[in-house]
């Protein structure tokens, strides 16, 4: 399943147009020119030449005629119904671009929950004040404990007026992760209080999380990233039903 099929990301920052050999037909550069980035190229029948480009954050494949000056646009099935598209996009545009997602995941402030070695890690946009937040904390707990999965909450503000503090609080505590299992495990009955004062290292954390979530195009919490079995980048927006969580989080 395709990233952008489950979530519409603001991607502009990470697409990175073709290094170009030599420069590209004049027909497609006019849809360069209406917003196509071109990724790359590839062979395709009957004289045909492919172009896989990042289009509004999805990919598209752009297949350029003999004579080069028309182009098909959309996807190319051959006579066993086999979409001829499908692998150069995901290798091509799919590929790059949940590996550049995934890692910005990574350079976000997040508090870890579970063991460092866990070999399946999972990050979320979380709000302390998120009871959605805590739903998923609760469902992860027979893989967190078992030593299979490390949640990565990326800690954020935007739920009630005292989030930003709270999540202050979280991660300018002396053990962070000690900190957010205390206030997962207790829930509504939670005493964690907001920082009146946030120190300025930790306020520059808690706006680059907010800045990576609007980019993304994310508007609530939690906002769930996973690699699946192929490594390829998913998500899902809210607490998972009961039967997506062995998709997300793996066997338990």
């Amino acid at each position: 399943m395709r990233l952008t099929a489950l979530l519409p990301l603001s991607l502009a920052l990470l697409a990175a147009p073709l290094a170009q050999a030599e420069e590209l037909p004049k027909a497609i550069q006019q849809l360069q020119a209406k917003g196509a980035v071109i990724k790359g190229s590839f062979d395709a029948p009957d004289g045909l030449r492919g172009y896989a480009a990042e289009y509004q954050n999805n990919g598209i494949a752009f297949y350029l005629t003999p004579d080069g000056k028309h182009v098909l646009v959309g996807s190319l099935f051959d006579e066993q119904g086999n979409d001829m598209s499908a692998e150069p996009l995901e290798k091509l545009v799919y590929g790059p671009m949940s590996k550049a997602i995934w890692a910005k995941l990574e350079n976000t402030s997040w508090i870890a929950d579970g063991k460092a070695d866990a070999p399946r890690k999972v990050y979320l946009f979380s709000d302390p004040n998120c009871q959605y937040c805590n739903m998923f904390w609760q469902q992860a707990r027979p893989w967190v404990e078992s030593g299979k999965v490390q949640l990565r909450h990326i800690m954020v503000g935007i739920i009630r007026e005292d989030s930003p503090g709270k999540s202050a609080a979280l991660l300018a505590a002396k053990d962070p992760a000690k900190a957010l299992q205390q206030h997962e495990k207790a829930g509504r009955a939670s005493t964690l209080k907001a920082l009146d004062k946030v120190p300025e290292a930790v306020q520059k954390k808690l706006e680059a999380n907010l800045a990576l979530m609007d980019e993304m195009g994310l508007q609530a919490t939690p906002a769930i990233f996973y690699q699946d079995e192929q490594g390829n980048l998913q998500s899902q927006q809210g607490a998972p039903r009961p039967e997506l969580l062995g998709q997300i989080l793996g066997k338990r």
